[in-house]
């Protein structure tokens, strides 16, 4: 036999030794603890609601608009003047104008009237769900820990690889 012939012998020979002397197979293991592994979640709910409220008397003046009450001046004004006759003409006029004028602005304003608001809140809501299984199992005389997704049972299936050091 040359060398290059001896040679790869040798280069295909050792790979394969190494391979028989490796040895990959399943067995089972007793499972000596499974404890459920738990994780909290917050999923945040919208609350809403109605609520029927009355407007505060004397509300600040920018919350408010004059316009109600000068369209309801205007036309109580020309009404009234429609209405009266002579000197009560006039008396007619003040009078329309002023009552206009209040209508106008309750009116605009909703002054005094019950209203229905809604109202919101978001609130936390937690939650656990089952993430796992943090697993305890013994083999050859020793323990292992897996966290697992599902329960093994009493006895888990592992897969075992032997080979020289």
């Amino acid at each position: 036999m040359n060398k290059t012939t001896l040679a790869a012998v040798f280069t295909l020979a050792i790979p394969m030794s190494g391979n028989a002397l490796a040895a990959d197979f399943s067995d089972t293991a007793q499972v000596v603890s499974a404890v459920p592994i738990y994780e909290r979640f917050n999923e945040p709910k919208r609350d809403c609601w109605l609520e029927t409220t009355t407007p505060q008397s004397g509300a600040v003046q920018g919350d408010r608009s004059p316009a109600g009450a000068i369209i309801g001046g205007l036309a109580g004004g020309i009404l009234g003047h429609q209405v009266g006759k002579g000197s009560g003409k006039d008396a007619a006029t003040a009078l329309g104008a002023i009552t206009g004028a209040i209508v106008g602005d309750r009116m605009q304003n909703n002054a005094g009237a019950p209203q229905t608001v809604e109202r919101c809140r978001v609130t936390d809501h937690w939650t656990q769900r089952l993430t796992g299984y943090s697993v305890t199992y013994r083999y050859g005389g020793r323990e292992f820990t897996a966290v697992l997704p599902n329960d093994p049972g009493s006895r888990l299936r592992v897969n075992v690889q032997v080979s020289p050091f």
